[in-house]
This record gives structure tokens, C-alpha cells and sequence, in this order.
């Protein structure tokens, strides 16, 4: 039914108020159902109202006001506005707790688009808001859109009045605890930045991958064509996208884009300036959580740094300097590792031996194919080839000493966030030991023993658990195939040894 204008100019804006009041009663009961009818009543009255009426509704409270002492127009249209925003944002934290996600990240967008429209924000909570928002727009490799969020973030953080001194000592709790506040909120923004770098760095990948994980040529040509295409139709579409704030907010908004790139970097120089990005903003990062208070959030850190360096080597051509960028993953993450207790962060302890342990692998891997190239091995890349093995075979131990249980044994059942880890473990120290170099006969032998049985547990254990074989399903066919075939190696080695003795 129509909306009549006598009944709509008294009773609209508290009508609008008393919808947000039920849907935050019964979204606080945990009713999301009832909470989401409530909600949506109050935003189809705003738009009947809007259509039909158009002219702000009286505040309840002007009806006992005289006419000079009422709100002007303009007031009444900038409270209307506002309570219609609450709508939006509520509306938004409903279809989130719904797993309505698309909707939620959509209301969530325009509620902070009208809080800079009507200035009406708490800059920290919206910039954290925007920030958030734009993890969305990064899960749906919306790039654009999650920078424009990320620097809209940025600008509008620094509209917080009042800076920390520097001389925290001296100044009062209140003032401590607000300036720790704001740091920690600018590192969570920071934190944010940092995944949208490393999440562009690693999708990029995945485009450009060949099937050995190796940088495809052929498909690299084709995505840089593919990709100036596109930039030229996402720069035109631009000007009519969905924006934040006035033309002067807008500015400061774009100079801040354009210190990042939004689409996918095809080559090291492209990939090495979004990594550059993601660094400092790492350094930011970790300036508010430090080893000694935020132990998690620090190695949590610290591990996407490493994340950086490991994608920006795929973009890197000389496997050298693809091994000095995984030597810095290594001594960032060991640095870490030497001052965590494993009674107390187990989980953390093992994220980081197998981390640890696949970084050495990725090296010992790049020394092997590098040396492949040489007419003879020399002494020293033998050395650093085995050291690299062992370095590799001592992390992954350690991960599988985790595992075992108060008397020291390996569990008959893995759990299911542990099983493809430990079996991964076992059959890389397998391949491992059967890739280390050595002149001594009996060394080469224990090696392919060790070789052998860790390939046999992983076969082994999948013929008792069918679902490890599923798991499994990239390494199993060549444990089978490797157990097999090792211990005739090891006949004709043993051999040898029985004659030479």
C-alpha cells in the first residue's frame, strides 16, 4: 500500500529506528531469521519512503517544538540518512552470520561509502571496516576493488586526531593505552596490506605455473597480452565504479593506489615492486607485534614474509639468487623458531620445522639442477648439497617427533590436520637420503636403507588408512615404485662391496 504523506512525514524516521532496535534484539538472541525481516522491513520503508515521499520525515521529538525551534530540512535529512545507514550496517552483520557473504561485503561497501558521504564515522572503525572488506575482495581475486579499500583504509586512519609522543613514560594510562590502541589497529591494517601483496603474488603464479611448478613461457606471453587488454577496459570502466568519499578524499585515495599495482605482475620486475610493498608494510607490521607480546601474531608475520620471498623466487630465472632469497626465508623463520618453547607452541613449532624444513628442500632441489650443469662435481657444491639434505631430513624429524606421544611412539592413526604433513615428511626425507652424494659405499647403503623405509611407511600406512591413499594420491605412485626398486640397487651395491671385500 501506498504510504500516506501525513502518517510518513511524523512517523518514518521512528518507524525506520524502532525496525534497527528489533533486528539488533533479536540478531543479540542469536534469531538471525526474524533479525533479517525486521532489517529488510526498515530498508523497504526507506525506499517507498524515498520514492514516494521524498522530503525527510519529521523527528519525533519536533512535534513539541515550536515551529522556529524545529530542525531544518537539511538536519532532518542528515538524521533520516543516518539512521538508514545503521540499517545498512546492521543488515550487513545479519547476512554475514547467514553466510550470505556476497550480500554482507555488498551492504558492508555501502554503508562505509554513505558514513563518508553523511561524515559520520569513527575513522579507526572505518578504516578497520575497509580493511576488512577488502580480505573479501581478495578471496574473490577482485584486486581493484580490494586496493581501492586498503587505500581508502589508509587515508582515512590518518584523519586521527592527536599523535602519541614520544615519550610514552610520561604520559598518563589513558593516553598509553588509547596510543597502543591505535598502533595495534595500524598494524592490523598493515597485516592486511600484506595479504593483498602476497595473495596477488601467489595467484599470479598459479596462472603463470607450469605443471612441475616451474614459470611456463608460453603462457606468460599470453597473460601479459591478456592482461593490457584488460587494463585498458578497467581504466575506462573506472570512472563509474562504485567510489569512496568526496573528489579531495578521492585524490588521496588514488595517490595511494597507485603506489601498488591491482593487476597480476607477469615478470620478476613487476612481482619485485608488489613485493616491495608488502615488505614495508611488513616492517610496519611487526613494529606493534613484537616476539615478546604478540608471540602468534609476530610468527604469523614473519611466515608471510617468507611467503613473499617464496613466491618472488618463482619469478626469479637464476637459481642462485632463487637460493639466496630462500636462505633469507630460512634465517627469518629459524630465528623465530630458537626462541619458541614447544610445550607452549606446539603448533606454531611445527608450522615452522615443516616450513623450515620444505625451504631447505626447495635449495637442496636448485643446488641439484644447478650442479646437473656442471661437467664435474666439485667437493664444496657436494658439501652443500648434503648439508642441505641433512638440514632438510633434520627439520622434517622434528616434526614427526612431534607427533609421537608421551612414551615416544609414532601414532598408529595420524589426525586429520596432520596426516598429509607427516606423510609428505617421510617421503621427502626418503627422496632426500637417495640424492645425497657420497664415495664411501657402506654411507650409500645406509642411505638407501633410510631411503627405502620411508617410502615403505607411507605405502605401508595407506594400505591400512584408504583415506591417507587419497591424500597422498601426487607421492604415492612413486613411494610404491621407489620401494620397489631401491633394494635391487642396493643388491647390486651390496654386491659390489662383498667382491671389493
Amino acid at each position: 500500500p501506498s504510504l500516506t504523506r501525513k502518517h510518513t512525514k511524523s512517523s518514518a524516521r521512528f518507524t525506520l529506528f524502532f525496525q534497527n532496535q528489533l533486528g539488533i534484539l533479536w540478531a543479540g538472541l542469536e534469531e538471525m531469521e526474524k533479525a533479517q525481516t525486521y532489517l529488510e522491513d526498515a530498508e523497504s520503508l526507506y525506499n517507498q519512503y524515498t520514492k514516494e515521499i521524498g522530503t525527510p520525515p519529521f523527528d519525533t521529538h519536533e512535534h513539541f517544538l515550536a515551529e522556529e525551534e524545529r530542525l531544518t530540512e537539511q538536519q532532518r535529512h542528515k538524521r533520516f540518512e543516518k539512521v538508514y545507514t545503521y540499517t545498512l550496517y546492521y543488515l550487513a552483520q545479519v547476512y554475514k552470520h547467514l553466510d550470505m557473504i556476497e550480500k554482507a561485503a555488498w551492504y558492508c561497501h555501502t554503508t562505509l561509502q554513505r558514513q563518508l558521504q553523511f561524515a559520520s564515522y569513527n575513522p579507526v572503525e572505518w578504516a578497520i571496516n575497509a580493511a576488512t572488506l577488502s580480505q573479501y575482495y581478495i578471496t574473490k581475486q577482485s584486486y581493484m576493488e580490494g586496493r581501492l579499500c586498503l587505500s581508502a583504509s589508509s587515508v582515512i586512519f590518518n584523519q586521527v586526531k592527536g599523535s602519541c609522543s614520544e615519550s610514552p613514560a610520561e604520559d598518563s594510562e589513558e593516553e598509553r593505552d588509547r596510543c597502543d590502541q591505535l598502533q595495534q589497529k595500524k598494524a592490523e591494517i598493515a597485516r592486511c596490506w600484506i595479504k593483498y601483496c602476497l595473495n596477488l603474488l601467489q595467484d599470479s603464479r598459479k596462472l603463470l605455473e607450469d605443471d612441475v611448478g616451474e614459470l611456463d613461457w608460453d603462457r606468460q606471453e599470453e597473460l601479459k597480452i591478456q592482461l593490457k587488454k584488460e587494463e585498458e577496459e578497467k581504466e575506462q570502466g573506472r570512472k563509474s565504479a562504485v567510489l569512496f568519499g568526496s573528489s579531495e578524499t578521492f585524490d588521496l585515495i588514488q595517490s595511494v593506489e597507485e603506489k601498488v599495482s591491482c593487476t597480476y605482475p607477469v615478470d620478476f620486475t613487476k612481482a619485485r615492486e608488489v613485493f616491495l610493498v608488502g615488505q614495508n608494510y611488513v616492517q610496519e607490521a611487526k613494529e606493534f607485534f613484537q616476539l615478546d607480546d604478540h608471540v602468534t601474531d609476530h610468527v604469523e608475520v614473519v611466515q608471510d614474509h617468507s611467503a613473499l620471498f617464496k613466491t618472488l623466487a618463482f619469478f626469479e630465472e637464476d637459481q642462485e639468487r632463487r637460493c639466496k632469497m630462500h636462505k633469507r626465508r630460512i634465517d627469518m623463520l629459524e630465528a623465530v623458531y630458537k626462541e619458541l618453547n614447544p610445550q607452549y607452541y606446539l603448533l606454531v613449532c611445527r608450522q615452522l620445522q615443516f616450513e623450515i624444513g620444505d625451504t631447505f628442500y626447495e635449495m637442496m632441489e636448485l643446488k641439484v639442477s644447478i650442479a646437473n650443469r656442471q661437467d664435474e662435481l666439485d667437493s664444496h657444491n657436494i658439501k652443500k648439497i648434503n648439508h642441505l639434505a641433512q638440514s632438510a631430513i633434520t627439520y622434517y624429524n622434528l616434526f614427526l617427533e612431534s607427533l609421537k606421544n608421551s612414551e615416544k611412539k609414532f601414532p598408529e592413526l595420524l589426525e586429520a590436520d596432520v596426516l598429509r604433513p607427516a606423510l609428505v615428511c617421510k617421503f621427502r626425507i626418503g627422496w632426500l637420503y637417495s640424492k645425497m652424494i657420497t664415495s664411501d659405499p657402506k654411507t650409500q647403503l645406509g642411505n638407501l636403507q633410510q631411503s627405502v623405509d620411508c617410502y615403505r611407511f607411507v605405502v605401508d600406512y595407506c594400505k591400512r588408512q584408504p583415506e591417507a591413499a587419497k591424500v597422498m594420491e601426487p607421492e604415492l605412485e612413486l613411494c610404491a615404485e621407489m620401494a620397489t626398486l631401491l633394494p635391487a640397487r642396493m643388491e647390486k651395491l651390496q654386491a659390489k662391496l662383498v667382491a671389493f671385500v
